[in-house]
C-alpha cells in the first residue's frame, strides 16, 4: 500500500515537472516570435512581391540561404540548380529534414493586396507575370521564422536539423536534388517534415491527413494529326481542330464509365493549341493534360484509355495508323503523396495539446499533388509529413459562406494568404513538432551516413 502511494507521488510530481518543463518552453517560443514576427512579415511581403518561375529562383535562393547562414545553419548549395540545405548540427539525436519550395507561377496577380506582385519574365518566347499563388512565399517566411528560433533555442534540444531549400515543386523539382546525390551531400534524415498552405482552412489552424494525401500525377501530352486546308474548303481536308474537340469530350467518360467510383481519378485537359489564321485548317493540334490518381494500376488505366480513344477517333475520321495521335508522357509522374500515419498521428496530437482541438483538424485527401513526397520514395524509405496551414480570416471564410462564392483556390490569380497569423501558427507549430521530435525519436541508422 505504501508503495503504492510513494508510486502515485512520483508520478504526479514527474507530470507536475513535464507540464512546467512544456509551459516554459511555450512562453519562450512566444517570447521569441513575438520579437521576429514583424520582421518576418516584411520578409513575406519582399517575397510575394518578388516571385521567381520554376528554375529560375536564384535571387530567392540566394536570400533564403543567406539568412540561414546568418543564424549559424552550415550552407550546402547548387543542389540540382538553386537547390540548398543548411545544417545546423547540436549533439548526439536524431537526424529531421524540414523542407521548403522557392518558386512560383506565371500568373497574374488579381489580389488587392498592395504587395502584389508585378514581376514578368519570358516562359516559351513569350512575356508572362508571375505570381507566388500557391503560397510558396509562406512557406519559405515560416521556414526562415523556424530555422531562426530553433538556432537560439538550442538548448531546448538535440540532434541535426536540416533545412532544405527545393526549386521548381512546380515541375517536380525534388527528382532533380535526389539525381543529384542529395542524401549524400547532407545528413540522411530520420524523417522529414513541410507545410502546405489551405487556401480553404482559416489562418491559426492546422489541417493533418493519416496516410494518403496528395495525389500521383502523370502528365501527358496528345499531338492530334489532321489534313490541313482551306477553311472555305473543309470537306478538303480531316480537321485535327474537329477531332480533338471529339477526343476532349470522349476522355471525359474514362473517369465517369471506365474507372471504378471507388478509385480516385481526375483527367484534365489544361491546354489545347492548334492553328494560326481565321481561315487555314492547321495539320496539328497539341493538347496538355495532366493525370491524377492513388495508384500505378488506375494511371496506368487511365493512359491506356487515352491511347485507345485517341486512335478510334482517327480511325473513324479516315487517318491511317501512321497518322494516328501521339501520346507521350512527357516526364517521370509524382508518386501519390503518403504522409507516414504514426508520426503524423503523433505530430497532431503534440500540436492539440497547445493549440486545441478545434485547431489541429483531421481532413480529406486531396486529388493535388506535391513533389515532397519524392523524398519518401528512395531505398532509406524516410518517414515523411506534411500539414496543412491555414491561411484565410475567419471574416473572408465567413464571406463567402454567405455569398455562396467559393474561396480562391492554390494557383487562383486572387489568392493571398494572410501574413501575421498564418506566419505565427506555422513558426509556432513546427518548433512545437522539431523540439518534441527531437527529443522523442531514437537515433536513426542512417544518420551517421552522407555529409560530414
Amino acid at each position: 500500500m505504501i508503495n503504492r502511494v510513494v508510486f502515485i507521488a512520483v508520478l504526479i510530481l514527474t507530470f507536475q515537472f513535464v507540464y512546467a518543463q512544456e509551459k516554459t518552453l511555450i512562453k519562450q517560443i512566444d517570447k521569441e516570435l513575438g520579437k521576429a514576427i514583424s520582421s518576418k512579415v516584411i520578409l513575406y511581403k519582399h517575397l510575394h512581391e518578388n516571385p521567381e518561375l520554376s528554375f529560375r529562383e536564384k535571387e530567392t535562393s540566394k536570400l533564403i540561404s543567406t539568412k540561414l547562414k546568418s543564424f549559424g545553419f552550415e550552407i550546402i548549395d547548387n543542389i540540382g540548380g538553386y537547390g540548398f540545405a543548411g545544417v545546423l548540427k547540436n549533439g548526439e539525436g536524431p537526424v529531421i529534414m524540414y523542407r521548403t519550395d522557392l518558386d512560383a507561377l506565371p500568373i497574374l496577380e488579381k489580389t488587392d493586396v498592395s504587395y502584389a506582385s508585378c514581376k514578368t519574365d519570358t516562359l516559351n518566347g513569350l512575356e508572362t507575370a508571375v505570381m507566388h499563388a500557391c503560397g510558396h512565399d509562406m512557406h519559405m517566411t515560416v521556414f526562415v521564422g523556424v530555422a531562426e528560433l530553433m538556432s537560439k533555442m538550442k538548448n531546448n534540444w538535440k540532434g541535426t536539423l536540416v533545412m532544405l531549400g527545393q526549386p521548381a515543386e512546380e515541375l517536380g523539382g525534388s527528382a532533380l536534388l535526389l539525381e543529384n546525390d542529395l542524401f549524400l551531400k547532407i545528413p540522411v534524415p530520420s524523417l522529414a517534415l513541410a507545410y502546405h498552405v489551405s487556401p480553404e482552412l482559416e489562418a491559426g489552424k492546422i489541417g493533418y491527413i493519416p496516410g494518403p494525401a496528395w495525389a500521383k500525377v502523370n502528365t501527358v501530352e496528345i499531338t492530334v494529326h489532321g489534313h490541313g486546308g482551306h477553311g472555305a474548303y473543309p470537306h478538303q481536308s480531316i480537321d485535327p481542330i474537329v477531332l480533338s474537340a471529339r477526343i476532349i469530350l470522349a476522355l471525359q467518360t474514362i473517369v465517369s464509365r471506365e474507372i471504378s467510383p471507388l478509385n480516385p481519378a481526375v483527367v484534365t485537359v489544361g491546354a489545347i493549341h492548334g492553328g494560326k489564321k481565321h481561315n487555314v485548317i492547321p495539320d496539328d493540334v497539341h493538347m496538355m493534360l495532366t493525370l491524377r490518381s492513388y495508384s500505378d494500376e488506375v494511371a496506368a488505366k487511365m493512359i491506356s484509355s487515352i491511347e485507345r480513344i485517341c486512335n478510334g477517333i482517327a480511325a473513324s475520321a479516315g487517318l491511317e495508323k501512321k497518322e494516328f495521335p501521339n501520346v507521350v508522357e512527357i516526364y517521370n509522374s509524382l508518386p501519390p503523396g503518403i504522409n507516414n500515419p504514426e508520426l503524423t498521428e503523433k505530430i497532431a496530437q503534440v500540436l492539440k495539446k497547445e493549440f486545441g482541438e478545434t485547431a489541429i483538424l483531421k481532413q480529406e485527401p486531396s486529388m493535388g499533388a506535391e513533389d515532397f513526397y519524392a523524398y519518401g520514395s528512395t531505398s532509406e524509405k524516410i518517414p515523411l509529413c506534411m500539414l496543412r496551414l491555414g491561411s484565410v480570416s475567419k471574416e473572408t471564410i465567413e464571406e463567402h459562406d454567405k455569398s455562396g462564392t467559393p474561396l480562391p483556390g492554390l494557383h487562383s490569380s486572387y489568392y493571398a494568404p494572410i501574413p501575421e497569423k498564418t506566419i505565427n501558427t506555422g513558426v509556432k507549430a513546427m518548433i512545437i513538432t522539431l523540439i518534441q521530435l527531437m527529443n522523442e525519436i531514437p537515433l536513426h541508422t542512417s544518420t551517421q551516413q552522407g555529409h560530414e
